[in-house]
């Protein structure tokens, strides 16, 4: 039995997108979860990696962390998270979306520091001498310089989150991985097989729109082509 036959038969149905178990609803759920975590990570992490990048203080501290956190098993945290809080079961999402968002954070940290360190300091000493005050140095001077590697940052993040996501289902949400744990459950194969194509076409999809965001934000002064 070709069960990859199957899951792509299964996909192209238009039957099985509509309803709210369907693929679009299951897709926009997927996104939905993805995008509040990559939005709270990076609300936390650009300001952050900006002002270490910007200081050059802490930033041994942010590789360190940046390693302990994408160590962390997620599903393992998920599970834990849920039963220790006291809306765990109630709220789902919310453990879900903490989880989603540490994962989120060291790419986005690490990225935005690098980036505004390797601007050569006589490029920003040049600015300080001009009249900029250090608030314009960040936003008018490191901030353009390090966008392309800030948005490889946000998105290496949004893959990650993205592939992640699927846990959620464990603990009952909706999203892609309703397929690979419902599919797990009843041994059914193709149904595993859909939520797995879905999840990579999804992350491919959305991996080349941020490379072109990326490749956008280049400094044309800087970009060779």
């Amino acid at each position: 039995m070709n069960f990859l036959s199957e899951a792509f038969t299964f996909i192209f149905n238009a039957d099985n997108w509509a309803g709210p178990t369907g693929i679009g609803t299951r897709l926009l759920d997927h996104l939905g979860y993805t995008l509040v975590a990559v939005v709270i990570a990076a609300v936390i992490a650009l300001p952050l990696g900006l002002l270490i990048g910007h200081t050059g203080r802490g930033a041994n501290a942010v590789v360190a962390a940046s390693g302990a956190l994408r160590a962390l098993p997620s599903l393992g945290l998920l599970t834990w998270l849920t039963l220790e809080m006291s809306i765990g079961i109630r709220m789902p999402v919310v453990p879900a979306t903490i989880v989603l968002v540490v994962l989120a954070i060291p790419p986005m940290l690490a990225a935005t520091v690098s980036g505004v360190a390797a601007i050569p300091r006589q490029v920003v000493d040049s600015a300080r001498a001009t009249g900029y005050s250090e608030q314009g140095i960040v936003s008018q001077v490191e901030v353009p310089l390090a966008a392309p590697t800030i948005i490889g940052g946000i998105r290496s993040a949004t893959v990650q989150v993205l592939a992640t996501a699927t846990i959620v289902a464990y603990i009952g949400l909706s999203g892609l991985g309703r397929y690979l744990i419902d599919g797990l459950a009843l041994r059914d194969y193709p149904q595993m097989l859909v939520g797995a194509v879905l999840v990579a076409a999804l992350a491919l999809v959305i991996d080349l729109l941020l490379a072109a965001c990326q490749k956008w934000a280049a400094p044309k002064g800087l970009n060779p082509t």
